[in-house]
């Protein structure tokens, strides 16, 4: 699953490309599995509007727009007037949002196009079909927030107050979006490598200065993971459908039986919170 910086290149390749850009047509396809909002309704709502700004929440993908410019009210996105509608884009395990030409092959299990007037499109592209298309009306609905906080700025007490009481394992507690939104298996595993945690560890069993190296670990990994396009392991590739490259960089995700790339051990993978977790028996004590 496309996890933080995935989700972040995905969402600042969108924006770059379709910022201002106005909405021609909506299509959306019959499998219902992903639409968490019906395709009559999005369809509707997003013939005509302007993108103002595409960014991440979370695992999320949240595009700004603004409303259809027939109606009362939409003076576009140029206006500066304040975003009408989100269109929520979750990736699921092999979704895939792409800005494409108009002309371009539409590949199996494309379940969105929407295309622009400049006869580029957007498409949404989801294999498994776990990816989740929503709509939210701003002027009726709340904005979307995400279910938990930020890991890129959550200050140091705040995170500690997050995990310092949990008698779950520090993995799981990473893992669950309801605490930290973004961060998955891979960015969780790394993280706690380069502190030397281990994942079955009790979250409250760690001292304050373990969980603030942690907390300064996770921001590094999640940083650098983001300046080299995101990990691409499975079904990844950014808008452009571009492979990242900070699977090149990780240091115990998938490296089950190879060798420590510090201290030789074999790295090891058990079953933990349902996930597979990955980390080096020497280095992680």
């Amino acid at each position: 699953m496309p996890e933080l910086p995935e989700v972040e290149t995905i969402a600042r390749g969108v924006d770059e490309r379709v910022r201002g850009a106005r909405i021609l047509a909506a299509w959306f396809g019959s499998h219902r599995e992903p639409m968490k909002t019906s395709p009559r309704v999005q369809e509707k709502a997003l013939t005509g509007a302007q993108f103002a700004s595409v960014r991440r929440v979370g695992k999320h993908i949240v595009c700004h727009l603004t409303g259809p410019a027939h109606q009362p009210g939409s003076l576009g996105a140029e206006s500066g007037q304040s975003p009408e509608l989100q269109w929520i884009v979750h990736l699921g395990m092999t979704g895939r949002l792409l800005v494409t030409d108009s002309a371009a092959e539409v590949v199996a299990h494309t379940h969105a196009r929407l295309t622009l007037e400049d006869g580029r499109e957007i498409r949404f592209v989801d294999a498994r079909r776990f990816g989740r298309l929503e709509l939210r009306n701003l002027r009726h609905q709340q904005a979307f927030q995400g279910p938990g906080t930020e890991p890129l700025t959550i200050a140091p007490e705040a995170f500690h107050a997050l995990f310092h009481g949990r008698k779950t394992s520090i993995k799981a507690a990473l893992l669950n979006q309801n605490l930290l939104h973004g961060v998955g298996n891979i960015y969780a595993d790394e993280s706690l490598f380069r502190v030397g945690i281990r994942p079955q560890t009790r979250a409250h069993r760690l001292t304050r200065a373990q969980l603030e190296r942690l907390r300064v670990a996770l921001q590094e990994v999640l940083t650098q993971a983001i300046q080299l396009g995101g990990s691409s392991v499975s079904d990844y590739v950014d808008a452009n459908g571009v492979k990242g490259f900070f699977q090149l960089e990780h240091r115990v995700y998938g490296r089950e039986g190879q060798s420590c790339r510090v201290c030789g051990a074999a790295i090891r993978r058990v079953q933990l919170a349902g996930r597979s977790t990955h980390f080096c028996p020497a280095c992680q004590r």
